[in-house]
């Protein structure tokens, strides 16, 4: 693997792990784009406050103290290292947020950068469309089950919990050993 393709993916799961959904948004908040930049988080904003026509509502919008408080437990909860000294509630940027900041950042590393929150953000849409596929299929397969259930409530009660299970991204599947057992 080359060191750019390797940089490009260390790249891609640090923006997958900074972009949160908040007010029913995917964001990225200031201090993770300015790590990603490379810039100070003052510089970002100052930036931002220069230009601040280009960012109506839907494109960058500050948190609240309620989800401030919201957000740092989460992170707190998921990520023990997280230093949480934030003086000021940070801005969180929306996909056409972060597509406007590529007009005011210019610098090499702001461009790759920009193309690869891009890029995380159509693979969030993917995997939010392809949840919803399943989710509507599940809900059909049950709907029908129910209609044409000659089986007893248990057998179907049975029967929903595995299809649940199976559906479940995180569910801990048996693990079953590839090959032979030697020890005998």
């Amino acid at each position: 693997m080359k060191k750019d393709e390797l940089s490009s993916i260390i790249l891609a799961e640090s923006i997958d792990g900074a972009i949160h959904f908040i007010r029913g948004n995917k964001v990225l908040l200031d201090k993770d784009l300015s790590r990603l930049y490379g810039v100070a988080t003052s510089k970002l904003v100052q930036a931002v406050k220069r230009n601040i026509t280009r960012f109506p509502e839907d494109f960058m919008f500050q948190l609240s103290k309620d989800e401030l408080k919201n957000w740092m437990s989460q992170i707190v909860i998921s990520n023990p290292n997280v230093k949480m000294g934030l003086r000021k509630r940070p801005y969180a940027f929306t996909e056409q947020g972060v597509a406007m900041l590529s007009g005011i950042l210019r610098s090499p590393q702001a461009v790759k950068v920009n193309i690869e929150i891009m890029r995380a953000f159509v693979r969030i849409r993917h995997t939010l469309a392809s949840l919803k596929d399943v989710t509507k299929e599940l809900s059909e397969l049950k709907s029908f089950l129910l209609r044409h259930s000659h089986t007893t409530d248990r057998e179907f009660k049975r029967i929903w919990q595995t299809i649940e299970k199976l559906s479940k991204p995180n569910s801990t599947k048996e693990q079953r050993k590839i090959g032979f057992d030697l020890k005998q």
